[in-house]
């Protein structure tokens, strides 16, 4: 089972980018502590960033034609700003989760409203890079059940 795992814009910049709020650890840590706890639960995932909302709504749509039985989504900023991504969510078959690192319900106002939740299986935000490898097991989860 393949899943993809969408960082949104900024998350480049983990490990410089606010270190008290989003941790030491670079994107590219992130991404091999996601790949070794996927490939433990037996699954395969691809990892992409973008700063691009459009780019970002591609992948989704393409998402089941490439394969992917899921998706693991941090959309950073555009939680709280993109409705097309979040249409993009609503329209596609392979379930979403929607992660984030730092506890958005405890952060500024503007932050605590999600428009991608409600259309995402379900949201892990607040344990730093564990909200992915929580989000992997629970979206595995998910797929595998009958």
């Amino acid at each position: 089972m393949k899943i993809l795992i969408i960082h949104g814009p900024n998350l480049n910049l983990l490990g410089r980018r606010e270190p008290e709020i989003y941790g030491r650890l670079s994107l590219a840590d992130i991404d091999r502590e996601i790949a070794a706890r996927a490939q433990a639960l037996g699954l395969a995932c691809e990892c992409r960033q973008s700063n691009h909302e459009g780019e970002i709504i591609d992948w989704l749509q393409q998402a089941e034609n490439e394969g992917f039985a899921g998706i693991i989504i941090n959309p950073a900023a555009f939680t709280h700003t993109s409705i097309a991504i979040r249409d993009a969510i609503a329209a596609i078959k392979p379930p979403a989760v929607e992660v984030h690192l730092s506890n958005i319900s405890a952060r500024e106002e503007f932050r605590r409203h999600s428009l991608t939740a409600p259309v995402c299986r379900g949201s892990i935000c607040g344990f730093g890079p564990a909200s992915y490898l929580a989000a992997l097991e629970a979206l595995k989860l998910e797929l595998t059940a009958t």
